[in-house]
């Protein structure tokens, strides 16, 4: 019977399976009613049959569309794979008696189904999955017209009231010109059941007040539609007049208007020059700027800040922190690859990327350095491409920085495979999640497993030849440093690389090489094989004729229309600035989880293309909106809005600078007006993770949530508030040490800014400051004699340095209690206290007696505040 049915199948193949196409704006009525009835009508196999198993559910996840299938059946997810779900149902059909087909029977529940009764006998659903069966089952056309575009109406929902009903309409347009109503065909799906309910008809129910999208399902088309419902009735006329000094001010204000939310005012002075700070340079301003900031009359003094901030070190070694973020600097996935002993392969990755951002490297080109990262110079043999890495770790020698590509991202141990390259890739530079594409067709998006295979063959060439490509060479400069054979124990490796390199001897190092053609192959592929490859949602590239694949990737990331490149850095440094990005979570710029504001996405992504993608142009554009300076207050209609940038919602410190405002917090007056410029000892500037977790500042790190860089991810980062977090600022040595070394505030005010320096003096308490950081960790790890070895110590040293610090214990008068309160304030929270402030601190003060001791607790209570420690 099988073997008949096949024979049947292939004498039909020729036979036109659809009528002729209607007029250009005819639309055909949706299949509910034309299979309503007895019909001539052929069902077309993707057109009906497999949208109708979709929204049947019998594709889903749950049913035989997951990876095992259900009883002995599986069919492709959301029916990406024609041939195989075709096939599949062939078993189950009998177009000799089409209602006796088990198919039918299963769906029908005449035969036990685990799935239950998916339609009715008579139903429409049931006569057109009869009907294809009796008119021979046959398959998708090889030749079949694809879908241009699914045009869903309304295109976005405005209701006033809870309990509305607005129908929703699908109509699919086909390359051939017909034009159908699908909407009985379509899958649908709310973001936020809350605010808008959907039937599996389009039914579309109002709830509670704000925003979210349903999205329809309709073969490869996905289409998110707005849904809003006002929070207020200041809509329409009742809605104030709000100047728009900026396109993003005015993207902004389109939709809140929508929404009946009207944003805060503007931020103080204070707020700005603190948040500003924070989110540009990773640290706080200095008192001193605070007050020259506040005194300032000048109008523009906001824009210039901005512009003085951009221009700093810090800035550049912020950035470049968030940007090995999104890279994958980690020194676990780095083993490896930077023989030279002395640095870490990721204090050369942050090198790198820092001498960029410090020298403002358009991010196109920037990226470039890493996508096509080539390891030697034109012409250069490996003795000499060696030979200039080396020099770069030579007491006189230059910077890895200098090197034209970041070769270290391609030799991770997590980034070796071609699958892991695609996943990584597409994460990093395109902030997309495609993943779920090696098994089966994405359920949010338009990638297929066979989009996924065809972009992964882009990598399959590129090799991280970690002895080298010249292996006779290779072995000739080991020879050199004392290491003979071709497998050498790895412990006298990396001594003789570190003698050698304290020597100024060339050592050996890994390089980037690109395959041929004809001997680069995948799984299953012969020679002949694979030499095409299809960029996601673009055109093919013959491999073959091309001498770097990765060269056609960054010339797509530059040119495609979509402009995933631009638009997932535009929201991934949107996101650093206000508590969520344009689109959220920042990695998964898929359609149906689409920008809160789309307007605003597209401006900027346009703008940071046309400006050459200056990135100090993006942090300018947005720190001179009015949205960003808006003040966190909220007001009786912006109260819940925390994703349309109606006022600032305030957020926890990232790890990094929460520790750098730590030490800002409690520096002398010297070391915090360097802070920006000197970055010696600074979080910020720390090059990579993985590695000494429990050792100084990474302790704190660890605690704050910085990111771990194990994945292509950016929740790799927390952002989340914990107990640790309360334990580590109130308790911890580390913060403790903070508020009394040597050169912070609390010492310049117990030495006293006019008393000369006592080296004596400062020395005993720079050995303090090392014993307690001993000792802390000696506590950590649990050595009892370590403990007790530095806990004599510390206290062998505070008895030295009190017998040698002056008496400063006569109480303040009041005008230095003022200033003394106030210098703590603007240090700490950036801001003058209010009167209520300056006297219960003073009073405090004056009981306390002594200067330093009452200015010890007072800066240690400021920087236990939820003010301190939250960007507002």
């Amino acid at each position: 019977m099988r073997r008949f049915l096949w024979i049947s199948l292939c004498g039909l193949a020729s036979i036109s399976l659809w009528s002729p196409a209607p007029a250009a704006e005819e639309v055909l009525p949706p299949a509910r009613e034309r299979f309503a009835a007895e019909t001539d009508e052929t069902p077309d196999f993707q057109r009906h049959l497999v949208p109708l198993l979709g929204k049947l559910g019998c594709n889903g996840r749950a049913c035989h569309g997951s990876f095992q299938g259900r009883g002995g059946f599986r069919l492709s997810l959301f029916g990406y794979d024609f041939k195989m779900d075709h096939e599949g149902l062939l078993e189950r059909v009998d177009v000799d008696n089409p209602a006796d087909s088990y198919a039918l029977h299963k769906a029908l529940l005449i035969e036990p189904h685990e799935g239950g009764k998916r339609f009715e006998e008579g139903s429409w659903e049931h006569r057109l999955f009869l009907r294809w069966i009796a008119t021979g089952a046959k398959p998708r056309r090889e030749d079949a017209p694809a879908l241009v575009r699914l045009e869903v109406s309304p295109s976005e929902v405005l209701v006033q009231q809870a309990g509305e009903k607005i129908q929703l309409r699908a109509v699919a347009v086909w390359g051939d010109g017909t034009r159908e109503d699908v909407t009985c065909l379509c899958r649908f799906q709310s973001n936020d059941d809350a605010i808008a309910e959907i039937t599996s008809d389009g039914l579309l129910t109002s709830g509670e007040v704000g925003d979210t999208h349903v999205v329809v399902f309709y073969d490869n088309a996905v289409v998110p539609i707005p849904v809003i419902r006002p929070v207020s009735d200041r809509v329409g006329p009742n809605y104030p007049r709000i100047a728009t000094r900026t396109p993003i001010d005015a993207a902004i204000q389109e939709k809140l208007a929508k929404l009946g939310i009207v944003p805060s005012e503007l931020c103080s002075d204070a707020e700005f020059l603190r948040r500003v700070s924070l989110d540009l340079a990773g640290t706080l301003p200095s008192a001193a700027e605070v007050r020259a900031f506040l005194a300032d009359q000048s109008p523009d003094k906001r824009a210039r800040k901005v512009d003085e901030l951009l221009e700093t070190p810090a800035y550049a070694a912020w950035w470049t922190t968030k940007f090995c973020d999104w890279t994958g600097a980690n020194d676990n996935q780095l083993n490896n690859v930077n023989p030279a002993a002395r640095q870490t392969g990721s204090q050369d990755w942050y090198n790198w990327i820092y001498k960029r951002i410090a020298e403002n490297v358009p991010y196109d080109q920037l990226i470039e350095g890493i996508v096509v990262a080539q390891s030697r110079l034109p012409g250069e043999t490996y003795r000499q491409y060696c030979e200039r890495l080396s020099s770069y770790y030579h007491k006189e020698g230059g910077s890895f920085a200098d090197q034209p590509g970041l070769i270290y991202f391609w030799g991770r141990n997590n980034f070796r495979t071609d699958e892991d390259r695609a996943i990584g890739f597409a994460y990093t530079f395109m902030g997309t999640r495609i993943q779920c594409a090696q098994c089966h067709k994405h359920p949010f998006d338009v990638w297929t497993q066979e989009d996924f295979q065809q972009f992964e063959k882009f990598f399959t060439r590129v090799r991280f030849e970690r002895n080298g490509s010249d292996r006779s060479e290779y072995q000739k400069i080991l020879a050199e440093i004392g290491i003979e054979g071709r497998n050498p124990n790895g412990n006298d490796l990396r001594r003789a690389i570190d003698r050698a390199v304290r020597e100024g001897k060339t050592i050996p190092f890994p390089e980037i090489t690109i395959a041929s053609p004809r001997t680069s192959r995948g799984r299953g592929q012969t020679n002949s094989e694979g030499q095409t490859a299809r960029l996601l949602g673009s055109s093919e590239v013959d491999l073959a004729t091309i001498e770097d694949p990765r060269t056609a990737l960054m010339d797509w990331l530059r040119n495609d229309p979509k402009q995933l490149f631009a638009k997932a850095l535009v929201n991934r440094v949107w996101a650093n600035y206000f508590h969520r990005g344009i689109v959220e979570p920042t990695d998964d710029l898929s359609l149906a989880n689409p920008p809160c504001n789309e307007e605003l996405l597209e401006y900027l992504a346009r703008g940071f293309v046309e400006h050459g993608y200056d990135l100090k142009w993006l942090h300018r554009e947005i720190c001179n909106s009015d949205a960003y300076q808006r003040s966190w207050r909220p007001n009786e209609t912006n109260a819940h809005d925390e994703r349309n940038f109606s006022r600032a919602v305030p957020r926890r410190l990232p790890a990094e600078v929460a520790y750098d405002a730590l030490q800002m917090a409690t520096a002398g007056d010297l070391r915090a007006a360097t802070f920006h410029s000197d970055l010696s000892g600074r979080a910020i500037a720390i090059p990579g993770v993985g590695r000494n977790s429990s050792n100084g500042p990474n302790y704190a790190l660890t605690v704050f949530g910085r990111s771990t860089r194990e994945s292509n991810c950016d929740c790799d980062r927390s952002a989340e508030a914990s107990l640790l977090q309360v334990i580590f600022t109130r308790n911890d040595n580390d913060v403790h040490t903070m508020l009394s070394r040597n050169n912070g505030w609390v010492a310049q005010l117990e030495r006293g800014t006019e008393a000369p320096a006592d080296r004596e003096l400062d020395k005993l308490r720079a050995q303090l400051e090392k014993s307690e950081k001993v000792l802390a960790e000696a506590r950590r790890s649990g050595k009892a004699s370590e403990v007790e070895k530095f806990r004599e110590r510390v206290a062998e040293l505070r008895r030295a340095i009190a017998e040698r610090t002056p008496d400063r214990s006569a109480p303040p008068s009041p005008t230095d209690v003022q200033r003394l309160v106030e210098e703590a304030y603007l240090r700490t929270l950036c801001r003058y206290p209010t009167e209520s402030e300056r006297q219960i601190a003073a009073e405090y003060l004056a009981q306390a007696g002594a200067v330093a001791p009452g200015a010890r607790d007072l800066l240690w209570t400021l920087i236990n505040t939820k003010e301190f420690i939250v960007n507002h």
